[in-house]
């Protein structure tokens, strides 16, 4: 038998713990083409929250519906041979929140000793290194705003940044203990602290001389306090809109002043996905072993806690990446 998290169903507002199950099924078995994976770990993400009930539109992902195993990025433990993968294989896949799954070869990707803990391979260093490089392009003393960052992205974008030169880093957060964590432990200069007072004035303070670069997790106000403390010629790369997307209202909504976006000549791209992984990961296990990298992460045990820490991501409890260990 195999147990699996699956959608119970559609909530009026965020999703809670009560809106899902953990079902008993009969282990999967997998057909042609496809390899038997035992999961061991898998990522709790917020954003999953947009999925369910198809609240947001023209997600990459299809919309969760009662009845719904729920996705996402995971590690497992090949079970049987199929291909070249032998039993007892590493794979990194997208079928998480379950026990066991039968994934499409083509769909899994072996996962090597390239990273010290196999469990690092879940850490969004990734996509807030190519954000940073390709789309942002920080360069030498840059300073650079990252919102939302004591999660998952926020959590490796301040290190990544200060790698690459960046003069200042400033990010935000919600609370005062995250903020004391994120420069007593991943080098941030300053943070502003939701609650605290206007995100404006807050940032102005952190950044006198203005910002460069803005990696931009949130949306909403910090969006538009990002433009007002921009530099001529800052880069904003939009990686996130939790603001909006934990939001059942139109308040994570927000209005841009475009005569602001010409005078000072600001770009803004929406993050272009994924580079090639091996060039990162090469790169991502010698900081690890080095020390120069830290993946913070936060592990929760058992599958039947998993529908708990999604609601815990949404309300911003854990710091870095959350998983659970199964």
């Amino acid at each position: 038998m195999s147990r699996e998290v699956r959608l119970a169903t559609i909530p009026d507002g965020l999703p809670r713990p009560e809106h899902f199950v953990v079902a008993e099924v009969p282990r999967p078995v997998p057909g042609d083409g496809e390899v038997l994976v035992r999961n061991r770990y898998f990522h709790v993400f917020a954003a999953l929250s947009t999925l369910v009930g198809g609240r947001v539109k023209n997600t990459p992902i299809p919309p969760l519906r009662p009845g719904d195993t729920l996705p996402g990025p995971a590690i497992g433990e090949v079970v049987s041979a199929a291909g070249e993968l032998r039993p007892g294989d590493l794979v990194f896949h997208w079928m998480g929140w379950r026990e066991y799954a039968a994934v499409p070869i083509g769909q899994v990707t072996p996962l090597g000793d390239t990273l010290p803990d196999p469990v690092a391979h879940l850490s969004k260093g990734d996509l807030a290194y190519a954000a940073l490089t390709r789309d942002a392009e920080v360069r030498p003393g840059d300073t650079v705003f990252v919102s939302g960052a004591a999660g998952a992205v926020g959590s490796m974008a301040g290190q990544i940044a200060r790698l690459l030169g960046a003069g200042r880093v400033i990010g935000s957060t919600g609370s005062p203990e995250k903020a004391d964590r994120l420069v007593g432990e991943l080098g941030y200069d300053a943070v502003v602290v939701r609650g605290a007072g206007p995100i404006e004035e807050q940032l102005a303070k952190a950044a006198p001389d203005g910002i460069d670069v803005l990696l931009d997790n949130v949306g909403g106000d910090q969006l538009q306090a990002a433009v007002a403390a921009a530099r001529p010629g800052a880069r904003f790369v939009l990686v996130g809109a939790l603001s909006g997307q934990l939001s059942t209202s139109e308040t994570g909504l927000v209005e841009l002043d475009p005569y602001q976006l010409i005078l000072k000549r600001i770009s803004i791209r929406a993050y272009q996905g994924q580079q090639e992984r091996s060039d990162w990961l090469e790169r991502f296990g010698d900081r690890l072993r080095a020390g120069d990298l830290t993946f913070p992460h936060v592990r929760v045990a058992g599958i039947d806690q998993a529908p708990g820490a999604l609601h815990e991501v949404i309300t911003g409890r854990h710091f870095g990446t959350v998983i659970v260990e199964l």
